[in-house]
């Protein structure tokens, strides 16, 4: 658990930095850095589409990913639960928007995925320091623009970074370039519509659409069984 540790802490460490940093900013600054995390974001998830896409053995998967997820995530009312969850840390409805970007960043990725694993089965946590740089970074953008509240994103990548940790053995046989490859795909899209959201050109209940990350293992699973 090293490695999680270690990727938990710069994000704190990396939000502290940026929030101290956002009380010596103009507004004026403050909104070329929304814009410029908007922009990070967007590019961000284009990359992961671009990669992904052309590997997809399931071509329509990320539809019904994102169809079946938006459903289920809509009748959850994740949105509503997360804004009200966050109202009561913060006044401001920019953190809502900036914590849900942050958490997709940070627990989305490759490296946050198959970094756990990594440490738990051959005590290597390369991926786990790797991530731990590139999310501390990223953390410091993010909190400049959105306060504090960005650290909360750490517990959250404690959790999700420790449950993988402990069922990696269970795990393991499941993940397979082809489920990475979905997810990758998924994720990205989620990523690119939280960019698009942060420039105000598309307002995406992005929360809402956060299940359609369940159901690429879940779809690659059976059809890898059945042969497909």
């Amino acid at each position: 658990m090293l490695g999680t540790i270690a990727n938990a802490t710069t994000i704190l460490i990396g939000s502290i930095t940026g929030s101290t940093l956002k009380k010596g900013i103009g507004e004026r600054y403050k909104t070329i850095m929304m814009d410029s995390m908007g922009l990070a974001a967007t590019a961000l998830g284009i990359n992961s589409i671009v990669g992904a896409m052309p590997n997809s053995r399931y071509h329509v998967l990320f539809i019904v990913s994102l169809a079946l997820g938006g459903l289920i995530g809509t009748r959850l009312s994740l949105d509503t639960a997360f804004a009200r969850a966050v109202s009561k840390i913060s006044r401001g409805s920019d953190l809502a928007q900036g914590l849900s970007t942050a958490i997709l960043l940070f627990c989305a990725g490759t490296l946050s995925i198959l970094g756990p694993m990594q440490s738990a089965l051959q005590g290597d946590n390369t991926y786990l320091y790797t991530n731990a740089i590139l999310d501390g970074i990223t953390s410091i953008v993010l909190s400049s623009t959105f306060g504090i509240g960005i650290a909360l994103a750490a517990l959250v990548l404690f959790c999700w970074q420790g449950a993988i940790y402990l069922l990696a053995g269970l795990i393991q046989p499941f993940i397979t370039d082809a489920l990475m490859t979905e997810i990758s795909l998924v994720g990205g899209i989620l990523i690119l519509a939280s960019g698009l959201g942060i420039l105000g050109i598309k307002e995406i209940k992005t929360l809402n659409l956060l299940p359609a990350l369940l159901v690429p293992p879940i779809a690659v699973t059976i059809l890898s069984a059945l042969g497909i």
